[in-house]
């Protein structure tokens, strides 16, 4: 039993001469930053998948919003666009396709012809004077 004891006592102020003392120094490289930044920004203009449950008339359109069930999509926004000739009903905002086909399978249920796709993106024009267009 001493001995073990003595052991012990060997051990942990032996562990307390060879424990480390100084800070650890990370060098990084900048272009960690730039990368960084990059994928903000790369992430910033993806666009998510949606599903469109409608195409056609405006007043059929707004009928089907006034008409959906949040209840039985939670946590899913519902929109109406306008795409040249029809207006249309598209649902929620996914990261990824797993995640959309789970949520087409409950809406097709009530939606046969709903599907996924991805949105084209809006192109932004903040910068045009209407003196270069004509």
């Amino acid at each position: 039993m001493n001995k073990i004891i003595a052991c012990l006592i060997v051990f942990f102020c032996c562990a307390n001469l060879f424990s480390q003392n100084e800070l650890v120094q990370i060098n990084k490289d900048s272009r960690i930053d730039t990368l960084l930044k990059l994928k903000k920004e790369i992430k910033k203009n993806t666009f998510n998948l949606k599903i469109q449950i409608f195409s056609g008339e405006r007043d059929k359109a707004l009928e089907l919003i006034e008409n959906h069930d949040e209840t039985s999509y939670i946590n899913t926004s519902i929109e109406l666009v306008y795409e040249t000739p029809n207006y249309k009903v598209w649902i929620g905002d996914f990261y990824s396709q797993l995640e959309a086909d789970k949520k087409l399978l409950m809406i097709k249920k009530k939606y046969p012809e709903a599907f996924i796709f991805r949105p084209k993106p809006k192109i932004e024009n903040n910068n045009a004077n209407p003196e270069e267009i004509n």
